[in-house]
């Protein structure tokens, strides 16, 4: 993952979302960047940014040891179904167990039934852990 590949990653969300990115993805990807034991990237056909998974490495969080977490991901809708994300998917599970990561985290809003589905085919369960929000006034 590149800064320059910022726009391309806010085109797919928007697609994904059909509605404009409210999301700051050049803060995201820059970020992304600086840390390089973050495992993050995007996917390209023929020099076209299809797909994007950004994740992360934390260390402690409520009493987890190292672990990872995919923060987001997308992929284009004219190219889903295609294993553009599981190939990125098994990219980062093969660069974290590389590094010795033992574990691998996400969130799932509790009615995106596709992309729970998507988690599980590879391989991932429900946690011990349980999201919690609250608005900030």
């Amino acid at each position: 993952m590149k800064k320059e590949d910022a726009g391309a990653i806010a085109k797919i969300d928007a697609a994904i979302a059909k509605r404009p990115s409210q999301i700051d993805f050049e803060q995201i990807v820059a970020d992304e960047v600086k840390r390089a034991v973050d495992a993050s990237y995007v996917a390209e056909i023929r020099g076209k940014i299809v797909g994007f998974m950004i994740s992360y490495v934390t260390y402690g969080n409520f009493g987890a040891d190292r672990c990872a977490w995919i923060a987001m991901f997308g992929v284009s809708p004219k190219w889903m179904g295609q294993g553009i994300g599981k190939r990125m998917a098994e990219e980062i599970f093969r660069v974290y167990k590389e590094k010795g990561v033992t574990e691998i985290f996400t969130s799932v809003r509790w009615d995106a039934t596709d992309v729970l589905s998507f988690f599980k085919t590879l391989g991932f369960e429900r946690s011990n852990f349980i999201n919690l929000w609250k608005k900030l006034e």
